[in-house]
Order: C-alpha cells, then structure tokens, then sequence
C-alpha cells in the first residue's frame, strides 16, 4: 500500500543528489509544485529525464539541480525556448548540462520498456535521421527473422518517477483521466514513485476513460490541490497561459531568474 505523506517528506524521502528522476507530463497534469520542491530541498547531480521538458524543468535546470537532461523535446509551449536550459547547454550557468535527445517514439518506447522488465526497446523511427549520430543510446540492430535493420533503445528506469494525478484514494490507489501522456508507463518502470494528487477521497468514483494505477505500484501518495499549476488537471482548473507569457521575461534574464528562485525557496 503507498503512503500518504505531505509534499515536503516525500522529495525528502524519495528523491536524492544523482537519481534520475522522471517529473512526467503532457501538457496536462504536469507535476509543477514537486519540481518546485526538489528546488527548494536544494538536490543536486539529478538526471531529469522527461519526454517533453517545459518550465518546471527550467526552472530545475536554472536551479543547479540538474547534471543531464534526457528528453525528446524541449520549449515553453506556445511562447518559445527555455533558456535556462539554454544558458545551461551554451555558457554551463549555473552548472554545465549534458543532453541525452531522442525522439517521442524513443522515449515512450524506453519506459514501456522499463516497465515491462525488458532491457530495450526496438523500432524504426531512427532510421533517416542523424539522432543515431548524436546518441549513445541509440543503436542499429538486425531483426533476426527477417534481416530488417532497426534501431534499439536501452529500458528507462528512473530512479523516482513523480506524477501528478486528479485523485487517490486514502489505500493510495490513483486515478487519473484527460491527455495522460506516459505516466503509467513511466510510473511502473520506476524504483520509487510519487504521485501528487488534487485531492484524497474515501472512494474513487468510476470514471470513463481513467487511469488507474494500483497501489502496490506506487510508494507514496501527497496531496497537493493545484498541484499541476500553471498546467492545467482536467476536472479541477484550465491552463494558466499568462503563466507561460510571463516565465518567458523571468527565464530569459539571469537576474529575473535569480530573484524568481529566492522567491521560490524562501
């Protein structure tokens, strides 16, 4: 049965300097108040390993919690870059980053992998591409049944996996619905999971369409309502979109950024 703690006990239990951790989410249910409490407890040497990293990974990245970043895609979606990752990658502020790209195929495959306790994944998608070329992780392999040339990916298994989800119930089972992108996936692949929820309840409710993860699956439970802010969680709150507009000043600016994360950690 997953525990039930608060927010603060759970990064400070389950997330440690140099794990790889996965704050997974698309677009929607996008874990924003964990990441901003792995700043606030000061982590360090993380790889954050994240499908499409937007600005809960900037603001990560800015923080000097982060040593690598593997990912498919990178941006503040609907406004443009993030450049604290930028100012990472180019000039190493605060600290330098190394980046693991491949594509959204790849990373979703890499968790089901992960997931299904299989040391790889194989697909085409690779093929053409100069991604093969830039990665370690991506490797050409022969089909043995028919001689096709494909492409492996190694398994992702983090070391913590952090989801944000609508509900939990007081057993810790989770239910989530709306654009889930690879939580589940990426929640079963893991060592430890934390999945921060709007709200606990006696019952969950069946809901078309959700997403259940058990509760042997997960090792802890925190509830933080608006949690997923600015993103948005299907059910509870839309997607704050000033929000985005504005980080795009804070990002951008080392000095803005700065007073923003004394802000965050005060």
């Amino acid at each position: 049965m997953a525990k039930v703690l608060s927010l603060a006990d759970a990064i400070g239990e389950l997330v440690h300097d140099g794990d790889a951790v996965a704050l997974e989410g698309f677009t929607h249910l996008i874990p924003v108040a964990a990441g901003q409490e792995i700043i606030r407890q000061r982590r360090r040497d993380l790889t954050l390993v994240r499908m499409t990293p937007d600005i809960v990974y900037d603001q990560l990245i800015g923080a000097g919690c982060a040593r690598k970043l593997v990912f498919s895609w990178g941006g503040n979606p609907g406004v443009g870059s993030l450049h604290r990752f930028r100012d990472a990658v180019q000039h190493a502020w605060p600290v330098p980053l190394e980046i693991e790209e491949h594509s959204h195929a790849g990373m979703a495959n890499r968790y089901v992998a992960g997931a299904s306790g299989l040391p790889f994944a194989v697909l085409r998608g690779y093929t053409g591409t100069d991604l093969p070329a830039q990665t370690e992780t991506i490797k050409p392999i022969t089909c043995p049944f028919t001689g096709e040339r494909l492409t492996a990916v190694p398994a992702l298994n983090p070391d913590v996996t952090i989801v944000h989800a609508q509900r939990a119930d007081r057993a810790g089972t989770v239910q989530m619905w709306g654009i889930t992108g690879v939580q589940k996936e990426a929640v079963l692949a893991a060592k430890r999971s934390l999945v921060t929820v709007e709200e606990i309840v006696d019952e969950l409710e069946p809901k078309p369409g959700a997403v259940v993860l058990p509760s042997w699956a997960v090792t802890a439970v925190a509830e933080v309502p608006s949690g997923a802010r600015p993103s948005y969680a299907a059910g509870y709150y839309e997607r704050d979109n000033a929000a985005y507009q504005a980080w795009d000043a804070i990002g951008r600016d080392r000095e803005e950024f700065t007073k923003w994360l004394a802000g965050v950690r005060a």
